[in-house]
């Protein structure tokens, strides 16, 4: 599988979370907060090269690509996720840039769960700011997703994620994610099109 293919191949992957994810919105009732952008001011962000490819083959399609490489390396990769478009100074409003393309992380907050290893029961993977914003409802859905209601399984996702390609599953910041995702791609087509030129 080349890089592009793997790229495909992550699209799939969140098409099928997409599907399941939106079904347990409609009935959970719950969703994140909005115009929020807590999560994403964080810059310790966990996130792999590989789920970042397709956004990084967007970029790359838009023109982009190379700016934003260099603008990451530039900065060392910290501070908080590029693609987030803040809308107040204490960053914890605003929107994702490119929402289309975001990351398994984005995905998968919000709208999947872990099991607890201690009591084997589902958690709800949010924030302290929606549990503390509506405790009834997190207490509520919490049971549901217990009993009857299905919900999307963060680790199972990750386990398909890394089936793709294990060693681009491994995990860095937010912003070096994305640049190493952007280097593969600027790498891949530098290299296809060398290839047609000769």
């Amino acid at each position: 599988m080349n890089l592009f293919e793997k790229a495909q191949a992550v699209e799939g992957l969140f098409v099928k979370l997409e599907e399941q994810s939106k079904q347990f919105h409609k009935e959970a009732g719950m969703g994140c907060i909005s115009g929020c952008g807590f999560c994403c001011s964080n810059p310790e962000v966990p996130a792999s090269t590989l789920e970042f490819l397709p956004l990084a083959f967007d970029l790359y399609e838009k023109g982009i690509a190379e700016e934003l490489a260099a603008q990451l390396a530039e900065g060392n990769s910290k501070g908080i996720c590029v693609v987030y478009r803040a809308q107040s100074t204490d960053l914890s409003k605003g929107f994702c840039g490119n929402y289309a393309k975001r990351g398994m992380i984005c995905r998968v907050f919000g709208a999947s769960a872990r099991k607890n290893n201690k009591t084997n029961l589902k958690e709800l993977i949010t924030c302290k700011l929606l549990k503390a914003e509506r405790p009834d409802a997190f207490q509520n859905l919490t049971v549901r997703i217990n009993a009857d209601l299905d919900i999307p399984l963060a680790p199972a996702y990750y386990t398909q994620l890394k089936d793709i390609d294990e060693a681009l599953s491994e995990l860095h910041p937010v912003n070096k994610a994305i640049l190493l995702a952007l280097e593969l791609v600027l790498r891949f087509h530098y290299y296809e099109t060398e290839g047609t030129l000769s």
